[in-house]
């Protein structure tokens, strides 16, 4: 699994195997000597700022194929940022950022799509939908996704699969309001992988429990 921080300031990408050195990049510590021919995802001269507040003034960073990696930092660093730029839910002011040689800062709605398919991401409180089940809600990527391509019976199984992975067989039916923070933490990562992602970004995976 993924390495797990303390729930003050950590955040991490999932994949396969262990292992990445570290050095201060900015306000982060970040990976270096990465095989250029391995590498999944790469950040160079990232520049972003809300307002006055400059998060990035030239992050560089790359990661291996298969390589798990934690990110840690204090409170309001970027490390959330930094992971919502990477699935395009937050824009680069400038620089680059490349997922498995793809260029996602030049990408549009319909692209990145197809790359949020491939990274899955628990956010920090779950992020579930309140008015939706258990259920709707660990299946929504499906929904958005490869709602041409799965049958509902196919659906139903893979939503019980992933919440079985994540302990929580049986639960289909429930509302969010009903669940604890740790259910709910859980749920979020059941809906995450229900979409057999090739990277999970965890976003401070273990604050509020």
């Amino acid at each position: 699994m993924a390495e797990w921080g303390d729930h003050a300031g950590c955040a991490g990408l999932w994949g396969w195997t262990r292992g990445a050195g570290c050095r201060r990049q900015g306000n982060a510590r970040t990976s270096s000597h990465v095989d250029q021919v391995e590498t999944l995802i790469r950040f160079t001269n990232v520049k972003k700022r809300f307002g006055p507040k400059v998060i990035y003034s030239g992050l560089d960073l790359s990661i291996r194929r298969g390589e798990a990696f934690t990110i840690l930092g204090g409170s309001g660093v970027g490390k959330s940022v930094m992971l919502k730029m990477l699935i395009g839910l937050l824009t680069a002011d400038s620089g680059s950022i490349v997922f498995d040689g793809q260029e996602i800062t030049a990408m549009g709605e319909r692209e990145l799509s197809q790359v949020r398919q491939r990274i899955a991401m628990l956010f920090q409180s779950g992020a579930l939908f309140d008015s939706l089940s258990v259920f709707e809600n660990v299946a929504y990527g499906l929904e958005e996704h490869f709602r041409e391509k799965m049958s509902r019976s196919e659906m139903e199984d893979r939503v019980a699969w992933a919440l079985g992975l994540v302990g929580l067989p049986g639960v289909e039916e429930m509302r969010p309001a009903d669940l604890s923070g740790g259910m709910r933490k859980r749920v979020g990562l059941a809906r995450a992988i229900a979409v057999q992602p090739e990277v999970v970004l965890y976003d401070e995976p273990t604050t509020g429990l």
